[in-house]
């Protein structure tokens, strides 16, 4: 019977009731890309072009040599881990970080016809992503921390040399050295965390998380992401990328980052308009106020033609003088 119900909680009758109940309390309106694309895209063009200043500055701080650390005969114990290649490649990072969460977007788009969530949630998603990557690249090259395999990127034949500091003089392949000193914070971790976990925020404003009504299976819809995003960190210290506290670091900073690009957009999760973004509401009130305002000219413009009317109706009846002796006397 348990089983059961929750294979009705998940069926499309009540997933569409997820995305669509709130919306019809609130009386949502329709905002689509045709009618409001172009002005949001003008309201937020300052937004945009600091976002491609983010790409630029990610691309410098990727070409960067990072400070190249001592590492002395001694430490020399725990960088020994075999060189392996990538279990989850670099180039599928904004597979699923990026481009899964947008798919996403487009979907409840497609269902809400709300260009202020997709906008909003896309715009949000990037500067998670590409904040979150300035900072991890900026302290990967600031610090220099070696790799856990960074003897075999020095020493690819296992021959060590060292100056007569006890520093390391590397004979490995120039970009494998680069790379070895790329070891704190994890970027696959880091980003995983700032996409996925900004999709997770997402999603449980979307499905109501925290209605306080008790549904446990929405969360398992919630944690879905960040268990994605975990292991592809569990991934990092398996290759032997990245040491623990790499990851570590690298997931709490994905999270930090998602968690406020999220909340400049949208209001929190647990809240009663969770659902949407602060630029829909906020809409939807002006759209209101300027119904009210129609309303209350219409109003206004009616009295006149019904003291004329009241006027004619007079003149009609042969008592022209008594809407003038109303108001002169100031019965009108």
């Amino acid at each position: 019977m348990a089983w059961g119900n929750m294979m009705s909680y998940f069926s499309l009758p009540n997933f569409r009731a997820i995305f669509q109940g709130r919306v019809r309390q609130a009386g949502m309106q329709t905002h689509t890309i045709k009618s409001h694309g172009a002005k949001i895209a003008r309201d937020h063009l300052h937004d945009w072009l600091i976002l491609l200043l983010l790409v630029v500055i990610e691309v410098i701080l990727f070409a960067m040599h990072p400070f190249y650390r001592f590492v002395g005969k001694d430490m020399m114990t725990d960088l020994k881990y075999p060189l392996k290649g990538n279990t989850v490649p670099v180039w599928t990072v904004p597979l699923y970080a990026v481009l899964l969460p947008v798919a996403v977007f487009l979907l409840v788009y497609i269902r809400r016809k709300d260009v202020y969530d997709l906008h909003h949630s896309i715009l949000g998603l990037l500067f998670s992503v590409l904040i979150t990557a300035v900072i991890t690249d900026a302290i990967k090259n600031a610090l220099g921390w070696p790799r856990p395999d960074f003897f075999w990127r020095c020493f690819p034949d296992g021959k060590e040399l060292f100056d007569r500091w006890g520093n390391v003089i590397c004979h490995g392949k120039g970009s494998d050295v680069k790379e070895g000193h790329k070891s704190f914070p994890s970027g696959h971790t880091s980003w995983s965390f700032a996409g996925l976990g900004f999709l997770s925020l997402y999603l449980s404003g979307k499905i109501k998380a925290f209605d306080r009504k008790g549904h446990v299976a929405k969360l398992c819809i919630v944690f879905l992401p960040l268990l994605a995003a975990s292991l592809v960190a569990i991934s990092r210290v398996d290759d032997y990328w990245h040491h623990w506290q790499d990851v570590f670091a690298g997931g709490l900073l994905g999270l930090i980052v998602a968690a406020f690009c999220y909340a400049q957009f949208f209001p929190p999760p647990y809240n009663d308009d969770g659902w949407g973004p602060y630029a829909y509401f906020q809409a939807l009130e002006e759209s209101r106020a300027n119904t009210n305002a129609g309303q209350s000219m219409n109003a206004l413009n009616s009295q006149p033609m019904n003291a004329l009317v009241v006027s004619q109706q007079g003149r009609q009846n042969g008592d022209d003088l008594a809407p003038l002796e109303e108001l002169e006397s100031g019965r009108m």
